[in-house]
């Protein structure tokens, strides 16, 4: 892959600073309420079609002029071919040395679409990786018999999912926004907190013999994951279960230390799926039994649609590099620090959780690829609820607040339950939320002022099922990789992660010890008073 060039080294970087700094319509000075007076076609240049959804990006501060620079940046930093080493098993994660294929778990099988299961060839592609990719639908196959065999097991009503990061997360937000998917008779815990009170408060709940423990640690040695897997299996020995190897399943590649445990059914997965993005894979095996193999199944294809509208499709209808460049103009030169996820679908709630640790822990970085420190700002911080809980929450803020929050709506048209009225409401307060942020509102008296031109963007699924459920987080995988490509950065490692690790394992023995020498004076004093007696 020829080398990237970073954004700020490109003259659309300076053209873009030149536009914003203007004091014209298009920078810093826009309003998107006189964009629409002054452009009759807005709403139709700023829509967008792509696999199973559709975007307004009407509402946000960007003009044409904005996004032929920004596009003109995609080009003058190599977007295209960054994106096309990915898809084509490059090692593109450098720090760790590995390629980034999780988009080939969503590629159809042979017994699907035998054109589409070829992967296509990687020049930089190692053993290991092109073993990977011919043992995928093999697992795969495997993880759904198995999901298969357990939605038709009546003696087992309890999966409890024991994981952390993307072996929680992902799984966890998928399961509750398909649960109108749901095998009946199943019901779906997830543990992830080292904390006892988590793992006992779902203990309490489930019997032994009709539940299902699945250990999700690619390693297994992960101690928060490691730490409540051991005590579950003492709860189950404990309380009477005499067949660990039927009540305990494992999602790792570390089978003989599974064995260790006592688990004999495990399914692996590879070092080029990293953990945010590992849903897809057989960690994904709660989705598949909560949803089936077939909904399981469309779950991949949805997100296999958007990747290959993210690979095929030119970059000005490209919606995930459209997405990107708008977080590039809105954190690099509005200064805009934030962003707000408001789904208004229940089963959408833990969303803006997963979408935290996606682009948060991808592009939380401060250096470069080569290891330079970054003059400029990288991933906002991203937050949010569903509505309407939100608007009596924080819409306070977002409304009349002295920071500028780009908020995204994400509304499904049709609806899982018969209640009536329920939907109209809801559908109406995201409609007017969004009408609301950009109209503003004057008041003479001041406290009743709305200043508008609040930037959002809306989202529409036809139906929250799996096949748009996948799109939806393919698309916003895709974004993320946008804006880590421009930046220069590489959004597939995680080094802040484990630098508390470390030092936890060295507190650990202290606070029971209570020595304390060579830590910091604020740290000796807590493990004083935290200490166990």
């Amino acid at each position: 892959m020829t080398p990237a060039t970073r954004c700020d080294r490109t003259a659309a970087w300076q053209a873009l600073q030149a536009h914003f700094d203007t004091g014209g319509g298009g920078g810093r000075d826009f309003d998107a309420r006189h964009a629409f007076v002054t452009d009759p076609q807005r709403v139709e240049r700023f829509c967008q079609e792509a696999p199973h959804l559709f975007a307004d990006l009407s509402k946000n501060r960007i003009d044409a002029t904005t996004e032929d620079l920004l596009l003109q940046l995609a080009r003058d930093c190599g977007l295209e071919a960054q994106r096309d080493a990915m898809f084509a098993g490059a090692p593109i994660n450098a720090t760790e040395g590995r390629a980034v294929l999780h988009v080939a778990l969503r590629r159809p099988g042979s017994d699907e679409n035998p054109a589409s299961a070829q992967v296509p060839p990687a020049q930089a592609a190692t053993d290991s990786i092109a073993k990977g990719l011919n043992e995928v639908e093999g697992v795969r196959a495997a993880m759904l018999a198995y999901a298969e065999r357990i939605r038709g097991d009546a003696a087992i009503t309890d999966i409890v999912n024991i994981g952390i990061g993307g072996s929680d997360l992902g799984p966890q937000m998928a399961v509750l926004a398909l649960d109108a998917f749901r095998a009946p008779g199943k019901r779906f815990h997830f543990v992830s907190n080292v904390d006892g009170h988590d793992l006992a408060a779902v203990l309490r709940q489930v019997r032994p013999e009709s539940t299902l423990f699945l250990v999700a640690s690619k390693t297994f040695t992960t101690i928060e994951t490691m730490t409540n897997a051991q005590s579950a299996k003492a709860w189950f020995q404990a309380a009477g279960g005499t067949d660990v190897a039927r009540h305990f399943a494992a999602l790792t590649t570390n089978v003989a230390a599974a064995k260790d445990f006592g688990i004999t059914t495990t399914f692996g997965f590879w070092d080029w799926v990293g953990g945010r993005y590992s849903l897809w894979s057989a960690i994904g095996l709660p989705i598949a039994i909560a949803v089936g193999a077939a909904g399981f199944r469309a779950l991949l294809a949805g997100a296999h649609a958007m990747d290959e509208h993210f690979r095929t499709a030119p970059l000005e209808r490209n919606l995930p590099v459209r997405l990107g460049l708008l977080d590039i103009w809105y954190r690099n030169f509005h200064g805009f620090a934030s962003r707000c996820v408001a789904p208004y679908h229940q089963g959408l709630k833990r969303l803006p959780a997963y979408l935290q640790q996606l682009e948060m822990e991808s592009n939380g970085k401060r250096v470069d690829r080569d290891g330079e420190a970054l003059p400029f700002a990288t991933s906002p911080v991203v937050w949010g609820e569903p509505g309407t809980n939100g608007q009596h929450a924080f819409f306070q803020m977002l409304h009349q607040g002295t920071d500028v929050v780009p908020l995204e709506f994400i509304a499904v048209r049709e609806t899982d339950h018969d209640l009536p009225g329920h939907h109209g409401k809801l559908l109406a307060n995201a409609l007017a939320q969004a009408a609301a942020l950009l109209q503003g509102q004057d008041d003479t008296g001041g406290h009743r002022h709305f200043p508008g031109n609040r930037p959002s963007s809306f989202f529409v699924l036809e139906r929250l099922d799996p096949t748009t459920l996948g799109a939806l987080i393919a698309l916003y995988e895709h974004r993320v990789f946008v804006s880590g490509a421009l930046w220069g950065i590489n959004s597939f490692d995680q080094w802040g992660v484990e630098l508390g690790k470390v030092l936890a394992k060295d507190i650990e023995p202290r606070l029971a010890s209570g020595h304390t020498a060579g830590l910091d004076a604020s740290t000796a004093a807590l493990v004083q008073r935290l200490r166990a007696a």
